[in-house]
């Protein structure tokens, strides 16, 4: 029976990592470049080193080489669509927390499909459902009528809202999702502890375990991520890289995707405990596309419009644009400009890119590659589910590579 990953995580050094990245010489950076690729965590923890930083350009070109072998000159767009925003968490970094005093908002279905319709307007056929983690609201079928009802207009559904047991996934699956994104916030366990006081999302371990469950109800595309600025960003980098090797073990028929969010303002009053700054930021979306090059990257609208068109060529895979994180903001946008005409109040966090989608597609494409709105179609799961299954042994499973058996459409 194979281990969960909190399980795993339990016995990992990550002490003893994150000491090689502060101890890494030059020599060790150097040996990594030379071959192009980081083979283990070692060798992760030399590229996100202080030792490293002289060598960020080298690793940016490497970066874009590698990206452009699996993925070519191409970007998926997506777009966010928010739910609800009631949640029972006390989460002291979210504008969703329950202590916040924000207005409180949940779409019916009608008013979901008219949000969806505006998104659909833009171009957009990916889209991310989220919803803040309140069972009154966001279960008992919600969840699932609204995917059975926008399925029909797009091909790709994700789904990032509170954890479910993997029998509470399978009708999402079964209604048309097939994409799962959870973030653990943070890898460190006494942080996780003292930034969630009150609600579900205090299990450590349940919450880390969240992929793999969805990994057994069927989904296709698993997607994980650290909130940077909560704890040292190294060491929760390479807690990041720890958990994508595991998946890509364990869930090696699933496409696994990365996110690399930084903390932004939102309702309370929380400190980012350490700041990622720019250099930092285009070092680690390298170093991960360096130990994991056929793993998807996502880049999302926290992120502000210069330094976003400038990571374009450089590993990013997948990003979202003219997203709004309050339920029914879309509604509320400029036609034209397609951005919020009033402030929020009920986001859970401000955006910095706010450029309409149009605008976005049309830097992708000023930098040569091309804005994908489109990349799936349920179809093609009919078409996969009636040839014959692959049988993969499972000591070929436990020796898998953490980074060759990464999905090449991971996204």
């Amino acid at each position: 029976m194979k281990l969960s990953f909190s399980k795993i995580f339990e016995t990992i050094d990550l002490q003893g990592l994150s000491e090689i990245s502060a101890q890494t010489r030059t020599s060790e950076v150097q040996r990594v470049l030379n071959r192009g690729e980081a083979n283990s965590l070692e060798e992760f923890a030399n590229l996100i080193s202080p030792a490293a930083e002289p060598y960020l350009e080298s690793m940016c070109r490497l970066s874009q080489a590698v990206t452009l072998k699996h993925f070519g000159k191409t970007m998926r767009m997506f777009a966010p669509l928010y739910l609800s925003n009631e949640c029972v968490n006390v989460c002291r970094y979210c504008g969703f927390s329950r202590h916040n005093d924000i207005p409180r908002i949940t779409l019916s279905i009608e008013d979901v499909e008219r949000e969806a319709k505006l998104l659909h307007e833009q171009g957009f056929r990916s889209i991310l459902l989220v919803a803040g983690e309140h069972p009154k609201y966001v279960s008992n079928g919600y969840v699932e009528s609204v995917v059975r009802r926008l399925s029909q207009e797009f091909p790709s559904i994700a789904l990032e809202l509170g954890p479910l047991e993997a029998s509470g996934y399978s009708p999402l699956v079964n209604a048309g999702c097939e994409a799962l994104i959870v973030y653990q916030e943070t890898y460190d366990e006494d942080t996780y502890q003292s930034l969630h006081t009150a609600g579900p999302k205090k299990h450590f371990s349940w919450r880390m375990d969240t992929a793999e469950r969805a990994y057994q109800a069927g989904f296709r595309r698993l997607g994980i991520g650290a909130l940077f600025g909560l704890h040292d960003w190294r060491r929760e980098a390479i807690s990041l890289a720890c958990h994508a090797q595991h998946l890509s073990r364990t869930c090696w028929k699933a496409q696994v995707s990365l996110s690399l969010p930084r903390m932004r303002p939102s309702a309370g009053e929380f400190e980012q405990v350490e700041f990622l700054p720019d250099h930092h930021f285009v070092q680690l979306i390298a170093a991960f596309r360096l130990f994991a090059p056929k793993a998807g990257i996502t880049l999302s609208t926290r992120e502000p419009a210069p330094l976003r068109d400038g990571l374009i060529p450089l590993g990013i895979t997948s990003m979202s644009a003219g997203s709004s994180t309050e339920p029914g903001g879309y509604s509320a946008f400029d036609e034209s400009s397609f951005t919020p005409i009033d402030e929020q109040p009920g986001e859970q966090f401000h955006i910095a890119d706010e450029r309409p989608p149009a605008v976005v597609a049309k830097a992708i494409a000023n930098a040569g590659y091309e804005p994908v709105w489109k990349d799936f179609d349920q179809s093609l799961l009919s078409e996969q589910s009636a040839k014959e299954p692959i049988n993969r042994p499972d000591d070929q499973t436990d020796k898998a590579d953490p980074v060759e058996s990464l999905d090449p459409l991971s996204c």
